[in-house]
């Protein structure tokens, strides 16, 4: 397992984190089991947004005693009162279930404590004015809650809630469907959504992922949108691609896809590469680096893909990427133009003519 830092908190956080949606199907035995299994592979983020409030004493059994090696984000406004899933903007109702989850948890603490689906501007304003986001507040002035968080599918809203306050962990809905327009939560354009993950890289907001195969629409071909079915391992580096993104989220309900999600730490690079992608684009996302690196390998050793990830962040003022890029060795300068980056692209992308670009960019800014 890889581990990602989130820059806010100092928390080193896995790659490959855990989804509550389906883990009360399995049961006390299984869903134990699972969990065990989940820690063992090095698993240590815990999304506790169940489908129902049977999955709560499974994760108490499983997690309270490795409590301090695991970190879970809790959701201010996940109602369980009456026992599975319900949404709640009542202050009463988000005291009573931050309350019950504690109890079944087996915990005093919560190590991120989140702002919960805000999708609607109008969500937010009535997030505050019924006092929720002051308690969410007042918990982490008494130390029960560590950080905050903001779970939202809409990046207008996404973007209104970090002007208006301070977060340090984003859950965004990602995955290549809704990066390009397609399905429920497909909310933002491919330049508004684009915008939300260089955001969160430059202040250093992490992301974690929910819904990274779309409900499991992008598995099966015949509900993809696209008509052609992704792999998880695709889905997943797709993710974990995305400026920000520090886990990813898919939902488990049992030992053995447990087992297959921890298999993406031993995959083959081919097994990862997600560049059919490409032929699905929409017009609007053509010509765009998506940071696949499918471009590799480049003759002269260039990292194509994190050239440009560090140059669009530099661009919005990102001074860490700028930082980086000058330590590459070796970055943009050292292209010969030779063009078999922009015969690989399957985004279309006239990769040897942006690092001219990206290298103009950074001399001029010595």
């Amino acid at each position: 397992m890889k581990y990602r830092v989130n820059k806010r908190t100092g928390d080193n956080i896995s790659e490959i984190g855990f989804g509550s949606a389906y883990l009360f199907e399995a049961g006390m035995q299984e869903g134990v089991k699972a969990l065990e299994t989940a820690v063992e592979g090095g698993i240590n983020y815990f999304d506790l947004a169940a489908g129902d409030g049977a999955a709560f004493p499974i994760w108490g059994a499983a997690l309270s005693p490795v409590r301090k090696n695991v970190l879970f984000q809790i959701h201010f406004g996940a109602d369980y009162s009456k026992g599975t899933y319900g949404w709640s903007l009542a202050l009463d109702d988000v005291k009573r279930s931050v309350a019950w989850q504690l109890e079944q948890l087996k915990t005093d603490y919560i190590d991120y404590g989140f702002i919960h689906c805000q999708d609607e501007l109008s969500d937010w304003e009535t997030y505050r004015r019924n006092g929720v986001y002051d308690y969410l507040l007042s918990l982490q002035k008494q130390g029960v809650v560590k950080h905050l968080g903001l779970s939202s599918h809409t990046p207008a809203v996404i973007q209104r809630i970090m002007d208006d306050v301070p977060i340090d962990m984003l859950m965004f809905s990602v995955n290549p469907a809704y990066d390009y327009g397609r399905g429920e939560y497909a909310n933002g354009s491919v330049d508004e959504r684009a915008a939300v993950y260089r955001r969160c890289e430059k202040e250093g907001v992490g992301i974690s992922v929910m819904k990274p195969f779309s409900g499991g629409q992008l598995l099966d071909a015949k509900q993809s949108p696209f008509g052609q079915a992704l792999t998880q391992y695709q889905c997943i580096q797709y993710c974990l691609d995305k400026p920000g993104v520090l886990t990813v989220l898919p939902g488990a309900s049992n030992t053995e896809e447990v087992k297959k999600l921890l298999g993406f730490c031993k995959a083959a690079e081919e097994e990862r590469d997600y560049s059919v992608i490409g032929s699905f684009a929409p017009p609007q996302a053509s010509g765009k680096c998506v940071y696949c690196s499918h471009c590799k390998p480049c003759p002269m050793g260039i990292d194509v893909g994190l050239v440009n990830k560090y140059y669009d962040l530099a661009r919005m003022g990102d001074a860490l990427a700028a930082e980086h890029y000058r330590t590459l060795e070796p970055n943009a300068s050292a292209c010969v133009g030779c063009g078999h980056c922009d015969s690989r692209c399957p985004f279309g992308v006239a990769q040897s003519e942006r690092m001219q670009e990206i290298n103009a960019y950074f001399e001029a800014g010595e």
